[in-house]
């Protein structure tokens, strides 16, 4: 980790490279324990933690009544498709709420939930190492308590942004204190309506498997909110063996180590662009040039100034256009690359970058890609696509069967001003506990049970369910409006439970009347 207490800009692209950036080069190593005795002391903060958790009552008791779904076995409260950050802090919440009757699965294995060690090629994160979230406002759960377990008070003071990896790696802890059940290499295959209920199909380790569940809850993070976003060239042939070769997007698995001494063209100056520009510097690029539309880079982070309970808590009560405007305005803004992510990339001789050049022509070939823009022609060994994620969740085939009956923000919103902003008018219209909507009321019933906890969620409720900032409002947004659900939806229940209830508070007393018999003097 960086160790100094003061950020020094000028100094940051040589600390980058020597401080941070460690072996393996395509995937920066979370920090080791600085503390000799880290492995006892974190030892002890987990069973403080777990005392923590006792004492909170934590989980709480199974209310839930077992009742039979279609095929005769109880039906699942609840299915988490993810476990990331967004998915496991779900799922921990809801067993805090006496939701136990829960599956949370993820197609990847155990460590590769979420971006962390896949294609989130950043050393560090992006946020200020002080959030919470994870640890649902249990101090011992915290990054903090399980840094400082690690590296003590003063290695904490000298930190200066998480470690990629040791986010990871942290989620990992607190998954494991809290006991949240993650089944890993799962992944959802189908997913339709059973009556009210949700019907998923799940292709595990074990094969084929057929679950129905209450309650859905998608949590698949920005790439679960779309796809990749492709640009189209006339020339570019997705499918030939050259391309497969030489071209790739920014969340693929690269081999960074296949690029040394090679010519890298970057279509794309975001974020992921920036980290995938230095992560193919540090593996011996000879040379990275990265193309964008814009005359300059974007300067200011509109969404960091929306990171405050006021925002977090009052956005999604806004009327339909302002929510509108607001959130079309950030994206319209676009959000600046971290200045860690420029100074790492500047600190190298062959990277550049080639402003008010957009590609209009790609062709891959046996020597490499010839890239055409307004200006001219170049040729790469390899190129990248830094262009993000389209946002249409409805285009998933998790979702196909619902297509037709979803509300999106076009609904809301009329043609005419979603044409000024496809893919905004792209995003799902959700209820107050990120539910799908229905378009019509023929619509099937279960719609309103499958829950959107991704970055699909943004038009309608703002940063919630993807950013770290916001993760702690959300979930508990989520988790209660899944509570309300489940127990409205039994109603009939726990109505009877009350009648029957008979727990006799005086029954050591004196005054003790037992049931059935007539008190002298009520006739």
């Amino acid at each position: 980790a960086v160790v100094a207490r003061e950020f020094d800009h000028e100094r940051f692209g040589l600390i980058a490279i020597m401080a941070i950036m460690t072996a393996p080069i395509d995937r920066p190593a979370a920090a080791q324990p600085s503390n000799a005795s880290a492995p006892n002391v974190l030892a002890l903060l987990e069973e403080q933690a777990r005392h923590d958790l006792k004492r909170l009552n934590y989980p709480a008791a199974d209310w839930m009544p077992a009742t039979p779904g279609a095929d005769g076995k109880p039906l699942l409260d609840t299915l988490i498709v993810g476990a990331g950050m967004c998915g496991q802090t779900a799922a921990f919440a809801l067993l805090r709420d006496g939701v136990r009757n829960l599956r949370v699965i993820d197609r990847g294995a155990r460590g590769d939930e979420g971006p962390w060690s896949t294609f989130a090629r950043m050393p560090i994160l992006r946020s200020p190492k002080h959030l919470v979230g994870p640890d649902l406002g249990v101090g011992s759960l915290t990054f903090r308590a399980w840094y400082e377990a690690q590296h003590g008070a003063e290695g904490w003071d000298q930190l200066y942004k998480i470690g990629t990896l040791e986010w990871r790696d942290y989620l990992l802890w607190v998954r494991a204190v809290a006991g949240v059940p993650v089944e890993n290499d799962t992944a959802l295959i189908k997913l339709e309506a059973a009556g009210a209920h949700l019907k998923a199909q799940l292709r595990g380790p074990l094969g084929d498997e057929t679950v129905y569940a209450r309650k859905v809850v998608l949590a698949m993070g920005r790439d679960g909110s779309g796809a990749p976003r492709l640009p189209q060239f006339n020339s570019f042939d997705a499918a030939s063996t050259h391309t497969r070769a030489r071209v790739s997007h920014s969340m693929d698995a690269i081999d960074f180590h296949a690029l040394a001494g090679k010519r890298v063209g970057l279509l794309g100056a975001g974020s992921s662009a920036f980290d995938n520009a230095g992560t193919a510097l540090e593996a011996g690029a000879a040379t990275v040039t990265m193309f964008a539309r814009r005359t300059h880079l974007p300067q200011v982070n509109k969404s960091k100034w929306a990171s405050f309970p006021g925002f977090q808590n009052g956005y999604a009560a806004l009327d339909d256009a302002t929510r509108w405007k607001c959130f079309t305005y950030i994206m319209d803004e676009q959000v600046p690359p971290p200045h860690e992510s420029v100074l790492r990339c500047d600190s190298f001789a062959g990277f550049s970058i080639r402003f008010a050049e957009p590609w209009i022509d790609l062709h891959t070939h046996a020597a490499g890609v010839t890239v055409t823009t307004p200006k001219g022609q170049y040729e790469f060994d390899a190129v990248i696509f830094g262009t993000g994620f389209d946002v249409d969740l409805l285009e998933r085939d998790e979702l196909k069967h619902f297509r037709a009956d979803t509300l999106t923000w076009r609904d809301r919103v009329g043609a005419e001003t979603a044409a000024h902003n496809a893919e905004a008018a792209r995003f799902p219209y959700l209820g107050d506990a990120f539910e799908l909507q229905a378009r019509s009321t023929s619509a099937s019933p279960a719609l309103a049970n499958l829950h959107i906890f991704n970055w699909g969620a943004t038009m309608s409720h703002g940063q919630l369910a993807g950013d770290i900032p916001g993760l702690g409002v959300g979930v508990s947004r989520l988790t209660q409006g899944i509570v309300r659900d489940l127990f409205v939806a039994e109603q009939a229940h726990f109505l009877a439970k009350l009648h029957a209830h008979a727990e006799y508070e005086l029954k050591p007393t004196r005054y003790f009347v037992p049931p059935g018999t007539v008190e002298p003097g009520i006739e």
